[in-house]
């Protein structure tokens, strides 16, 4: 579990989730979920629905350090986006409609 700019995620981690995969390559295929707890299921810039499957070669999460150091370099890459700013900025404002 996680706090990114206030948003609880919750992240689930299978290192090799095809063994065949392993078995062939060398190295393993793993399985990053991504969920947002509270509030529940709020849009993340990399998901709209505050759910998130994402694959990913093994020694890639290894590199950065695992999976969650992983999913918050896609959250911070992803959150540069405009339209994941006007989102924020729009969410951060009083609306009386």
């Amino acid at each position: 579990m996680i706090d990114w700019r206030g948003y609880r995620i919750e992240i689930a981690y299978c290192r090799s989730w095809s063994p065949s995969f392993e078995d062939i390559y060398g190295y393993a295929m793993s399985h990053i979920e991504v969920r947002t707890i509270e509030p529940e299921r709020a849009p993340l810039p990399i998901t709209e629905t505050g759910y998130r499957s994402h694959f990913i070669h093994e020694p890639v999460v290894a590199e950065h350090g695992g999976a969650e150091a992983v999913v918050r370099l896609m959250l911070e890459d992803a959150a540069k986006s405009r339209e994941w700013r006007e989102l924020e900025e729009s969410s951060k404002q009083f609306s009386l409609f």
